[in-house]
């Protein structure tokens, strides 16, 4: 009886972690909830703090999900070339992200909520990354080749994919945001980090996410 008790406490605890803010609504319903949210910059030290703080899990059946989603996809579309999103990048420390799909017809974006990479690959690529969230920042990274990806969408659907190539960057660039890593401090990390460069990259110029 004691052990249940206590699961039934873990579990509550987990649904309450995912319910969304007073603040967090009114971010995601401010203004015109048809249109984009303003996209946080580094060069503001209260946005910067958003930006380097750890997200958590989102609830995919919260009607204000939804119209994040929708406001994070408009945010990405008002940028000059930005190929995906995350949600600390519009104030909401959440684990949901934009993707432009670079492995299908077409290019779509894609969103994913929470979404996590159980498997990596050690072959590693070397290629140009920017950030919506830094301005004129721009660097080489090693990132995997290919990665192993779980998610849900807006019905709590759970899928599983493989990706790689590009969009496999773009994954792990984004995923990043969602534990508070930018690709700034990520160089500096990196300075003593030792890899076999593998250029596998098809864009030959760096763009932003």
């Amino acid at each position: 009886m004691k052990n249940l008790s206590l699961f039934f406490i873990l579990f509550i605890g987990f649904i309450n972690a995912q319910k969304l803010t007073s603040q967090e609504i009114s971010i995601i319903n401010q203004g015109d909830v048809n249109s984009a949210l303003p996209i946080y910059q580094t060069t503001d030290e209260n946005q910067h703090k958003t930006l380097l703080s750890l997200s958590t899990e989102i609830d995919p059946l919260d009607k204000n999900t939804a119209i994040l989603v929708k406001r994070m996809k408009e945010s990405l579309l008002s940028t000059d070339g930005g190929v995906g999103i995350a949600a600390p990048q519009v104030g909401i420390n959440r684990k949901l992200i934009w993707v432009q799909r670079f492995d299908k017809q077409g290019e779509p974006l894609e969103y994913f909520i929470n979404p996590v990479i159980v498997w990596r690959s050690e072959l590693q690529n070397l290629g140009p990354e920017g950030d919506l969230s830094i301005p004129e920042f721009r660097d080489q990274f090693y990132r995997s080749k290919v990665i192993q990806l779980e998610y849900v969408d807006l019905k709590g659907q759970k899928y599983s994919e493989i990706v790689e190539g590009f969009t496999a960057v773009i994954f792990q660039h984004e995923i990043d945001h969602l534990f508070g890593i930018l690709i700034s401090d990520k160089k500096e990390k990196e300075k003593n980090d030792s890899y076999q460069p593998v250029d596998a990259f098809k864009k030959s110029d760096s763009v932003t996410r």
